[in-house]
């Protein structure tokens, strides 16, 4: 009786553990010269996205890049300049998934683009507030939004040290942090991602919806 009950409860507990991993959702770590910031990913919620992010953070993108644009009180934005303001290469643009029900909040991390709602590439910014202005409202220019695809779930003090340094206007971009935020990696520590077809635009949309692709994508306020 004895052994069956332990048996059952052995069972019981690789049983839960197992589910708990199956559930466990994609998480990052991104380590920057203040500290580290751990992530987690909405990949059901924004499946694109995610797959996207991590794409460029598997292929080392993100290595030696910057927080370009801080500022108090609204958000922190990069994964698009190195240190010397040299803005990087691309992959197509992705589909916008703004309408996932996600909002802007206070320690979200969301995809910023330029006037056209599917032109997110690899920037990606984090909220330091909520941000209510910035989610969906409805599928036009005005209330497309920003999409959301994780939150913050440890590191937001480095995330307030950030969002507190002084800026100045730099090479013609402005609100960018005197001291340097240097992203020196983003790390994928868990990655269930299922399979996907492609999740870019096609070439001949992306040369349509690029217009404003020599301009810094940018979150529009």
């Amino acid at each position: 009786m004895y052994k069956a009950l332990t048996r059952i409860v052995f069972l019981s507990s690789v049983t839960a553990l197992a589910l708990t991993i199956a559930s466990a959702k994609p998480t990052v770590e991104i380590n920057t010269n203040y500290g580290n910031i751990l992530i987690e990913l909405a990949d059901k919620e924004a499946p694109i996205t995610v797959k996207n992010f991590l794409e460029y953070a598997e292929n080392g993108h993100y290595e030696d890049t910057i927080f370009h644009r801080v500022i108090k009180g609204f958000m922190i934005q990069g994964g698009g300049f190195s240190p010397n303001m040299v803005q990087k290469t691309t992959l197509a643009p992705i589909k916008i998934e703004s309408m996932n029900g996600l909002k802007n909040d206070l320690g979200t991390i969301a995809m910023a683009r330029t006037g056209n709602p599917n032109s997110a590439t690899n920037q990606f910014f984090i909220n330091t507030k909520d941000n209510e202005f910035l989610n969906y409202t409805a599928a036009n220019s005005e209330g497309y939004g920003y999409t959301v695809f994780g939150k913050v779930i440890e590191g937001m003090d480095v995330i307030t040290t950030i969002e507190n340094l002084n800026t100045s206007n730099q090479d013609g971009h402005q609100d960018v942090p005197i001291t340097q935020v240097i992203i020196r990696k983003i790390t994928i520590l868990h990655d269930e991602v299922d399979d996907m077809p492609s999740n870019h635009i096609n070439e001949a949309t992306q040369e349509e919806t690029s217009a404003d692709s020599s301009n810094t994508d940018k979150i529009l306020y």
